[in-house]
């Protein structure tokens, strides 16, 4: 015969991944000719609930642009931090809400890179792209079957009927 119980855990109740690109303009200080490089650091993010149930990632990145100026004379690097902020209406699995009690895990599943740049009356343009990926995980029961009749103790029985030899010490020196 066999019962049911019921055992709360955590679970990932909805995962869903986004990826977006965005636009960035970058003012350097000279007025540049040509980009020679551009590369994305220092990516930062973390993940909330808003208020109409989809998650909401803010996040940041510095970008450096190494260019020439001055008739491609001289280079120069210049950085700047740009914020972001991504919306993700994360399904959930049935019968789940997203409530307070809800765990939102953010990873970053390919970094932020320079698609395209261009140069835009001495201003410099960007394209960035990313992936993001969002796990919400939160409260969900599990129902086990439990076998009522089935005992998992390991039976100890007492070593009565074994004879001890009270002089084995003395025995074993004699030989």
């Amino acid at each position: 015969m066999s019962s049911f119980k019921e055992i709360v855990t955590k679970a990932v109740i909805g995962k869903a991944k986004k990826t977006t690109t965005n636009s960035f303009y970058l003012t350097p200080e000279e007025t540049p000719n040509t980009v020679l490089g551009c590369w994305v650091i220092n990516n930062k993010f973390s993940g909330s609930k808003s208020n109409n149930g989809a998650c909401v990632v803010n996040g940041s990145f510095d970008v450096n642009v190494w260019y020439s100026y001055d008739a491609d004379k001289k280079t120069a690097v210049t950085t700047q931090n740009f914020n972001y902020t991504d919306t993700l209406k994360v399904p959930l699995k049935e019968n789940y809400n997203l409530s307070d009690a809800s765990e939102i895990i953010v990873r970053c599943l390919k970094q932020p890179t320079v698609t395209d740049v261009k140069i835009d009356n001495g201003n410099v343009l960007l394209d960035i792209e990313k992936e993001l990926g969002v796990e919400i995980v939160g409260d969900t029961k599990v129902k086990v079957s439990v076998e009522d009749e089935y005992d998992d103790y390991d039976e100890i029985v007492d070593d009565e009927d074994i004879e001890v030899n009270d002089n084995y010490l003395e025995d074993s020196s004699e030989n």
